[in-house]
């Protein structure tokens, strides 16, 4: 790095954040406020006033990281005390989006005292305007991947009367990939987009609007991974794309709860199948019943982090007849927030179950577990094509063409797949992830992505 540049990327920025209020995007805005803290730039991060709790242990670096605690509007049909997406079902997160809308003005109020350089925001599209009147860049800093934005959201399609049946195929100038939606996929995105998401407008149109009006387009993703996909976003939207790398999480500052580090410590080392789906994603309790059984004919250690399905009050209520007798000692099937990165780095661990969330599935790339993708919705779908087809680093569960239904048999297989370091799947996929592990924890690799990352943030000043 030359020493102007050296110099103009050393000047300290003030960043606002204001990520959408679900877990996963408050944690991935709250690791790369670390990475812009650790190089001397402010933050001052928004986000509900009784979730700040959960996310201090994450704040690595409190005298420049400021959360700043936002009050969650009510809003008619949300229940009482509803900060985030986990303490509601998915139909109601379009009222929390209403709510997150309507403090528009407050945020403004807090922006016109702050006055930072940039605000990064991802669902309130109203904030590329807002900030413009104050002279305050805006940065969408998406947490999909750029193969999800360019794949669904790209202004080729025909957005306007988009269809299930588009959507099983790529747009036009799409760079060639293994992304390919099966018919069921295709159906639940097209739902998705159209539907209401906060006050009269859809969330197709809320991410176009975003997308369209900020002045530049991030995300936590590497060329090495990505670059196609990123350059055909930058050409579709016109507008700069600058990718911050591959954003790998710090270990927050706490140590395992006891309970758990008394179950894993239990198995022998990278034997224990954990599987996790995030705080947001509800099976029906069919699938719920046919993941846990999948897991039981493993025959192999089990620790599960689940909600309870559709239609059940509790896990026990819900788990299938017998299960907890014959799967006593080494089957575990859990409920609530638990420290994914520290149970991830457990030496028991040898294979991660994912939904294939962006976080989570980053978090399986840095560590040794073998790696089983079972996607839910959306950009987890893409994700585990990404990562299973372009990258070839897992093996994901099959599920039925028309109905989407996986099976227990189909969980099974994949688990054993990726445990079996002797079989021709075994040994392709840990060769990948080896590799990609290798380059994704390489020396250099993330201070060069995160350094470039703020000199195009100066840029964009000047």
């Amino acid at each position: 790095m030359s020493s102007n540049i050296a110099a103009r990327s050393s000047k300290a920025l003030h960043i606002a954040m204001y990520p959408w209020f679900a877990l996963g995007h408050l944690t991935a805005f709250v690791h790369f406020s670390n990475k812009l803290a650790e190089r001397g730039h402010r933050v001052s991060f928004f986000l509900p006033k009784k979730t700040q709790s959960k996310f201090d242990p994450f704040n690595l670096h409190p005298d420049l990281i400021t959360f700043i605690p936002i009050t969650v509007p009510h809003v008619d049909g949300l229940p009482a005390g509803t900060e985030t997406t986990t303490d509601v079902p998915f139909p109601l997160h379009p009222l929390l989006m209403t709510a997150m809308d309507l403090t528009e003005h407050a945020i403004e109020d807090h922006l016109r005292i702050l006055n930072p350089h940039f605000i990064f925001f991802d669902f309130t599209h109203w904030l590329p305007e807002l900030s413009r009147k104050h002279g305050i860049k805006s940065v969408h800093f998406c947490i999909i991947s750029p193969a999800t934005i360019g794949y669904l959201l790209s202004p080729e399609r025909k957005l306007e009367s988009l269809t299930a049946a588009d959507l099983m195929q790529p747009p036009a100038s799409f760079p060639p990939s293994s992304i390919k939606l099966r018919a069921h996929e295709a159906r639940g995105i097209c739902a998705v987009t159209v539907q209401q998401y906060g006050s009269n407008i859809s969330f197709q149109e809320r991410n176009l609007y975003a997308l369209s009006q900020c002045d530049a387009m991030a995300f936590k993703t590497c060329r090495e991974m990505e670059g196609p996909y990123s350059d055909y976003i930058e050409d579709q939207f016109g507008k700069p794309v600058i990718l911050a790398g591959p954003i790998v999480p710090e270990p927050p500052n706490s140590v395992l709860e006891e309970k758990i580090a008394k179950i894993l410590d239990n198995f022998k080392a990278e034997t224990l199948v954990f599987c996790a789906f995030g705080s947001e994603c509800i099976l029906k309790k069919d699938q719920f019943q046919e993941l846990v059984l999948g897991l039981e004919l493993t025959s192999l250690p089990f620790f599960a982090v689940l909600k309870p399905p559709i239609g059940s009050e509790t896990i026990e209520s819900a788990l299938p007849e017998g299960f907890e007798e014959r799967v006593k000692g080494r089957g575990f099937v859990y409920t609530g927030w638990v420290q994914q990165q520290l149970i991830l780095r457990h030496p028991s661990v040898g294979c991660f179950v994912t939904h294939c969330g962006s976080g989570s599935l980053s978090e399986g790339m840095v560590n040794k577990c073998q790696l089983v993708f079972l996607p839910n919705v959306g950009d987890q779908i893409i994700n585990a094509r990404v990562a299973g087809g372009d990258l070839k680093v897992g093996v994901e569960v099959k599920k039925g063409e028309e109905d989407g239904l996986f099976t227990r048999h189909g969980v099974c297989e994949a688990v054993k797949a990726v445990m079996d370091g002797g079989s021709e799947v075994g040994k392709l996929v840990r060769a990948n992830h080896a590799k990609w592990r290798e380059f994704l924890l390489g020396k250099g690799l993330e201070n060069s992505y995160v350094d470039g990352f703020v000199h195009k943030l100066h840029e964009l000043l000047e």
